[in-house]
């Protein structure tokens, strides 16, 4: 089950982290994978740890995304995982402290950067009549966080319900649409609070991201689309 042989797979904000826990799960499996991050230095590095091939680029710019797709020759997979600016830091303040800048950069990376990814696959997907799609979220679309992520989860609910509408689209054409929505995961600080908030005891890792993506690639999720599904240790259930 899960062989992605033959398949060649784009992870965008992969360098580190979550990303480069989704890139190696799928590599593993036997796809050609291509880590994207906006610095090239963990591109490189992350594509040379896993074995796959680097793709350095800010995903917001039109022209750079239309590099990527050049560069792969076809895209039978794509997990759009960046979604944290790098200005995110000093941009978490309360809803009317954050100006249009502020929520347009979020939209720009989270909303229309995976819209244009989406537009540039799905031709090639079409005519072969196979794809998968997929989103990493965060469990901040659904639950309140005095944090200041006003700007962050508004983009990432515009992204979700793009994604729905996306399935219903192309589901007839063998393409899958889906989300994978993170709660509290070990590269954030803060994180050993999830020993007491959720039902695991611990916080997420890039094996259980990795997991759970290599899943909605795969040719056996076929059955499986316009899903946001919660991954978060049971801190929260619905």
């Amino acid at each position: 089950m899960f062989d992605l042989t033959g398949r060649t797979a784009l992870v965008t904000g992969a360098g580190q982290g979550m990303g480069l826990g989704i890139a190696k799960a799928l590599a593993d499996a036997g796809a050609n994978v291509f880590v994207n991050d906006l610095f090239e230095d963990r591109a490189n590095a992350g594509a040379k740890s896993i074995g796959a091939s680097a793709l350095q680029g800010d995903i917001t710019d039109a022209a750079i995304r239309k590099g990527f797709l050049e560069a792969t020759g076809g895209i039978d997979i794509l997990v759009n995982n960046a979604g944290v600016p790098v200005e995110m830091p000093t941009s978490l303040r309360q809803a009317h402290e954050l100006d249009e800048i502020d929520y347009q950069r979020q939209l720009d990376l989270n909303f229309h950067a995976i819209r244009g990814l989406c537009m540039l696959v799905l031709p090639g997907m079409k005519a072969k009549k196979h794809g998968r799609i997929m989103i990493t979220t965060s469990e901040s679309h659904r639950l309140g966080f005095a944090m200041g992520l006003s700007h962050y989860a508004a983009a990432k609910s515009a992204a979700l319900g793009y994604m729905r509408q996306l399935a219903a689209e192309v589901g007839h054409d063998g393409i899958t649409v889906n989300a994978l929505s993170l709660g509290s995961m070990n590269n954030f600080e803060g994180h050993e609070r999830a020993a007491h908030t959720t039902m695991v005891g611990r916080a997420g890792t890039p094996e259980d991201v990795g997991a759970a993506a290599l899943y909605l690639c795969s040719d056996e999720a076929s059955w499986m689309t316009g899903q946001t599904i919660p991954l978060n240790g049971g801190a929260c259930t619905a």
